[in-house]
């Protein structure tokens, strides 16, 4: 099993990121980056990705069993086409190119979307019909595709999106969990036929399903007690915080 070496406080680190799975997938999607930050950490970067993912895809099912009354397929649809198109780019690159290599590019436009989110917040008008433009959807969502692919970091992309055409939170939640169990399953044949999905990978993943679970639950109790306002800004602050660890900053 690949984590047969591990000292109890690798085994620590797991659970935290486990939890911050389950903690994203009701709402904050920043915390999720934590979970990247360690799995890198734990596992070498790329190898990393694929052990990941079928964690995010039960943290995925979890989320929409609790949240699916509030998806807005709408939005789903918009972004999807985009986002495949992104999966594929970032599948091609990750071939030839670490995926290491563009977690700054995937930072620096994270922390874009925190700033226009920031100054539509101060002056509204100036940024009226940019969210809602056919190229704006098309933008984000091929982003979001590679840096999924690359580094499944396309949380803060697709809540900075969702916040930049007004959705509120549970609708965001709701439409965030279908949105990523479709692009998640969705890169399983690709990570399987790179070599980051096996049965030893697997195994692990289930030993840390349980702590998954309770992380989504935790944010459902903790989603209700925040105030839309103080839910997006604790969102643009995960945003901030994920690009610049991206970035290299910290």
């Amino acid at each position: 099993m690949i984590c047969q070496t591990f000292t109890l406080f690798q085994w620590f680190l797991a659970v935290v990121a486990a939890f911050c799975i389950g903690l994203s997938k009701s709402g904050f999607s920043g915390v999720g980056l934590l979970t990247v930050i360690i799995m890198a950490r734990l596992f070498p970067s790329k190898e990393s990705t694929g052990i990941l993912l079928p964690l995010l895809i039960a943290g995925d099912i979890l989320s929409v069993i609790v949240f699916h009354q509030h998806a807005r397929w709408s939005h789903i649809w918009r972004m999807l086409p985009p986002t495949i198109l992104g999966i594929l780019a970032g599948y091609v690159v990750m071939q030839h190119i670490p995926g290491v290599a563009f977690r700054p590019l995937i930072g620096w436009i994270v922390l874009l979307m925190v700033i226009l989110q920031a100054a539509r917040q101060i002056a509204p008008r100036a940024f009226t019909h940019v969210p809602h433009a056919g190229w704006f959807a098309w933008t984000m969502g091929g982003w979001a595709g590679i840096a999924t692919m690359l580094a499944n970091a396309a949380g803060p992309i697709m809540s900075l999106y969702l916040l930049a055409i007004a959705v509120p939170k549970y609708e965001l939640v709701g439409t965030s969990g279908w949105f990523f169990l479709l692009v998640n399953v969705f890169k399983v044949p690709f990570s399987a036929h790179l070599g980051l999905i096996n049965s030893s990978t697997l195994l692990f993943n289930l030993l840390l399903l349980p702590i998954v679970a309770g992380g989504i639950f935790f944010g459902r109790r903790l989603i209700h007690l925040i105030p839309q306002t103080v839910f997006e800004r604790l969102l643009l602050g995960f945003a901030s915080i994920a690009a610049l660890y991206l970035i290299g900053l910290f």
